[in-house]
């Protein structure tokens, strides 16, 4: 019996296997610690360390227990394992596999032999090379993973309950969640203090004359007199410059030297050329494919890696967690192979490249990313089989690993300096600089996108400059004053977050996506368009960290648990020694390590009674105009603003969730407290002499009457229609607002009050129990008994009404050609293709959405969708068939059945494959097809980049998405840590 992750995985390994082997599933993770006090078995509730599931006592002895879900998992394994006589462990090949395997087997108990099998490739040759040479499990690798495990349990809830009681309910601290948002915060905390600096210089249109080509062409002014002109890179972030060697450039004076240069004759002064080469890019390893997906196909890191682990697991590409860009000798042949057949022996590289790392904590343990096999299917052959995200990232895929063994780019840059008098006697020095690429080399298959958050420029973009000489006169023919104005640096992205990360050596490829995805859940970053936001929660947390356990939040520190973790998965390390030396204090790490300063344990209790709440809970942020500090305060209930008074007193106001913390100025901040948490005064109740605000609360605006104190009464409220806002509602809008609801009248026929009411999904009536929607807010005031009864006269809408017209139209979806709209639903504004809706985030707005953010939106609602029910047909041929290791099974007819019979190849996990089902279903007739061909023929014109994209249409409509199954992978909802379960403890 072999035993994987997932059904996905089982199906396609069971189609290289023959009759003898049983493929089951295991379905991701089987047991775990305990996820709360719960969880716990009721004989170890009594003891000290049950809350941890962790034993610090008795050698950190972790309490693993079957989660619920997976009980009737192991039930079935351990029937099918009375059937069989040796037992496969082949979940995936790296420390969080060898953990599962592990896991497995401490559950199952076998009592027949057990090996682990080992592969890195879903493919026929890999499944039956690993088959044949299965190894013994690596408790090296286990301790290192089951050491990253528990450390994340004693971090996680050791520091988490101080979060708890210092800053709000239900937060959470992570080893690598709280350095990300560290990070986060870091920038955000640079750009609150950053100065913007104005500065100008002279854009000019130079003309070379008749015979030049091109004979017009941009230059910028360099220098004046010798003194070099400041540009954004002179000034510091507090807006000063860093050089005083250098000579700013104000308005006036940059229109004055226009004006002077207007007649003046210009000529070439120098003239510098040379030659331009580029390499290419290295194969993807999980960071650098989450980062390219981000920025070429716009997809969320956890986007991508579950379309890679679809593609893994159906054999279209390689194992898709490692850190290596290496190549194997047989995926160096294939791809030097497909260059040359695709783009000629010119194209490809002398001699075969293999690409090393300069990062910190780089382990080359497997493969780079590539297609998958011997030799690689090209995006074209494999189009029909993929869902339109799984041929997306595979065209990358494959694009980037050609690419990776063809020749250099070549080409020329120059540099040109233009020289001549103003009228005033300056000598003033233009600048222009050009890049021509001569050969294209890997450029033909495959750029590298440019962050566009950072700046850069392409490599295949190109900017010609006519053949110039020295001396050579040159006309000015515009002149134009330009204005600057520095910016602050951008906000991380989910790509550069994850290259940080990489770079700082914090975390593993593994665990970035999931990183990503719980600071976001947890409320500690938030998105605005593709840019990371923290939340003004994040700076609390942040800062507690950074002021009373700043070593658990130090880049370094992280990054050296990472070697030190390495150390154990090497063996050089003893697992239960470091483990007790962390959390007691020991003589472990480095110098300034946690364990030489007396352990997590010491550091967390002597420092609780020392944080003041209310400090870590204040983030300063400027003076108004009377001196005063105002603060952003977090509370119990969210952030709200805050500046003392004097004599012990306070102003206060709401903050929006909406608003980012760079964006708080003193203006936006005097906006919101001529708007106090009290509320505005609309004036007096004639009727009842109670006091009308207008208010900001967490539901939205709202108005309310202010009860004579001791009215234990509650007070009457109303929310603003969609048509009011708080600035400009009045005393008889809040009127008409408490009047509600309204007695419309009452039924002649039943006796019942009609009320119009305002409710959370629109305007409506009521009678009794019975309910009729209205068409408008204003209907609720204006609504006779006559048009009531009319409304109540006709049946009762099941469905929807009639559907309201879209709040705005964005135009067809790149990817499908769907019309997308933004339309109002009762939960707020959503982007809709009319089959999937996806709400609008905060961050987002209705007006600025753009058509990129809407499709990156309506792409993560359909890959987060449920699969679709199959029909009857397919449920009874995926249906279980009975473990077959009975003697029929191995007899000649049960065997030539299983090789005839077309069930072989829709058998689950659970059937018997055999080998010519497999051949059937490997796609090998696809790569005979005429899309080789065409593929083929239209890379070798040039334009083998998007060669394929033409068959991606045939992707997204093609029925056969069976092949690229939904499975969101086994393990990516398994407990790979702490971080995102440690405030639920």
């Amino acid at each position: 019996m072999v035993i994987v992750e997932s059904p996905a995985k089982a199906k396609k390994i069971a189609s290289f296997l023959g009759s003898e082997f049983l493929v089951e599933s295991s379905r991701g993770h089987i047991r775990d610690l305990p996820r709360g006090a719960a969880d716990v078995p009721a004989k170890y509730k009594g003891q000290s360390w049950a809350r941890l599931g962790v034993d610090v006592e008795n050698n950190f002895e972790p309490l693993y227990l079957v989660t619920a879900d997976k009980k009737s998992t192991v039930s079935e394994l351990k029937d099918a394992l009375k059937e069989v006589d040796e037992l496969y462990l082949a979940t995936d090949g790296d420390r969080e596999g060898e953990a599962i395997a592990w896991h497995l087997m401490e559950t199952l108990k076998p009592k027949v032999p057990v090996r682990r099998m080992v592969f890195h490739e879903i493919t026929e040759s890999a499944i039956q090379a690993a088959a044949a040479n299965p190894r013994d499990l690596d408790q090296d690798l286990v301790d290192a993973q089951e050491t990253r495990r528990i450390l994340d349990r004693l971090y996680g809830y050791e520091v988490s309950p101080v979060l708890w009681k210092k800053v709000m309910p239900k937060l959470s601290a992570g080893r690598v969640q709280s350095v990300a948002t560290r990070i986060v915060v870091q920038r955000e905390r640079e750009r609150i203090k950053f100065v913007p600096a104005s500065y100008w210089d002279i854009s000019a249109t130079m003309d070379a004359g008749a015979q030049a080509d091109p004979r017009r062409f941009g230059a910028r002014l360099v220098s004046v007199d010798g003194a070099k002109i400041a540009t954004g890179r002179d000034f510091g972030s507090d807006g000063r410059l860093r050089n005083a060697d250098v000579r700013p450039l104000d308005e006036q004076e940059a229109r004055r030297l226009a004006g002077a240069l207007a007649d003046a004759q210009l000529s070439v002064s120098s003239v510098e050329e040379k030659p331009y080469t580029r390499r290419p890019y290295a194969p993807f390893m999980t960071s650098t494919l989450q980062q390219e997906a981000s920025r070429k196909l716009r997809f969320s890191a956890d986007r991508t890696m579950r379309t890679a682990q679809r593609l893994y697991e159906n054999g279209y590409i390689t194992y898709m967690r490692t850190d290596s860009t290496t190549l194997s000798e047989t995926a160096l042949s294939a791809a030097r192979n497909q260059a040359r057949d695709l783009y000629g022996d010119d194209h490809l590289s002398p001699q075969p490249r293999q690409y090393n790392r300069k990062v910190k904590n780089a382990q080359e343990a497997h493969e780079a990313i590539r297609p998958a096999g011997d030799t690689f299917r090209t995006p074209g052959q494999v189009a029909n089989e993929l869902d339109a995200d799984g041929f997306k990232l595979y065209e990358l895929i494959w694009q980037r690993t050609i690419a990776s063994q063809m020749a250099d780019a070549k080409g020329t840059t120059l540099s040109v300096r233009i020289t001549g008098t103003a009228a005033g006697g300056e000598e003033c020095t233009f600048a222009a600089s050009g890049r021509t690429i001569t050969f294209p080399g890997f450029l033909k298959a495959y750029v590298e996108s440019v962050d566009s958050e950072a700046g850069g420029v392409a490599d295949d973009a190109e900017s010609r400059l006519p053949r110039l000489a020295q001396d050579q006169p040159i006309t000015a023919a515009e002149l134009e004053p330009d204005g600057h104005s520095t910016n602050p640096p951008a906000r991380y992205t989910e790509a550069s977050l994850v290259k940080a990360l990489e770079e700082l050596g914090i975390g593993r490829p593994s665990t970035y996506a999931s990183i990503i995805s719980t600071v976001q859940e947890r409320g500690y970053v938030w998105k605005k368009g593709s840019a990371l936001v923290p939340s003004w929660v994040a700076f609390a947390v942040v800062g507690l960290m950074e002021q009373h356990f700043g070593r658990l939040v130090d880049y370094d520190f992280t990054a050296a648990l990472e070697d030190e973790l390495d150390r154990i998965a090497e063996g050089r390390q003893q697992r239960t020694k470091w483990l007790s030396g962390f959390y007691f204090g020991g003589e472990v790490g480095p110098d300034d390590s946690i364990g030489r300063a007396g352990g997590l344990k010491k550091l967390v209790g002597s420092s609780v009674e020392q944080i003041d709440a209310r400090e870590v809970n204040s983030i300063p942020m400027f003076t108004d105009d009377e001196n005063r500090t105002v603060y952003v305060r977090v509370g119990r209930y969210g952030p709200y603003l805050e500046r003392p008074l004097g004599d012990d007193e306070s102003q206060r106001a709401n903050l929006p969730d909406d608003l980012p913390p760079d964006e708080l100025t003193a203006q936006i901040a005097e906006k919101l407290f001529a708007t106090p948490m009290e509320g505005r005064s609309l004036g007096t109740d004639p009727e009842s002499g109670h006091e009308v605000l207008a208010k900001e609360g967490r539901f939205g605006p709202y108005v309310t009457e202010v009860l004579p104190e001791g009215d234990k009464s509650k007070p009457r409220t109303g929310s603003l229609l969609k048509s009011m806002s708080l600035d400009t509602v009045t005393l008889e809008d809040a009127l008409k607002l408490l009047s509600l609801p309204r007695v419309v009248g009452t039924d002649p026929d039943s006796g019942e009050e009609i009320t119009a009411q305002n409710g959370r999904y629109g305007p409506y009536l009521k009678r009794g129990t019975d309910s009729r929607s209205l068409e408008t807010e204003e209907q609720i005031f204006t609504v006779t008994l006559d048009e009531a009864k009319k409304l109540y006269a006709q049946p009762k809408q099941r469905g929807r009404r009639a559907a309201a017209a879209p709040l705005r139209e964005l135009g067809d979806e790149p990817d499908t050609g769907k019309p997308l709209v933004i339309k109002d639903g009762r939960f707020g504004p959503y982007v809709t293709d009319g089959e999937t809706n996806a709400s609008l985030r905060k961050g987002d707005d209705v007006e600025s959405l753009s058509m990129d953010r809407a499709t990156e939106l309506i792409q993560e609602r359909r890959a987060k969708a449920p699969p679709k029910k199959k029909s009857a047909q397919s449920k009874s041929s995926s249906s279980k068939s009975a473990p077959a290791k009975s003697a029929s099974a191995k007899s000649a007819s049960a065997k030539s059945t299983s090789a005839k019979g077309a069930a072989s190849k829709s058998s689950a996990s659970k059937s018997t494959a055999s080998k010519s089902g497999s051949k059937s279903t490997s796609g090998k007739s696809t790569a005979k097809s005429g899309t080789s061909a065409k593929s083929g023929t239209s890379a070798k014109s040039g334009t083998s980049a998007k060669s394929t994209a033409s068959k991606s249409s045939t992707a997204k409509t093609n029925g056969s998405k069976s092949t690229s199954s939904r499975s969101t992978g086994a393990r990516s909802k398994s407990a790979k840590s702490d971080e995102t379960a440690s405030s639920q403890s």
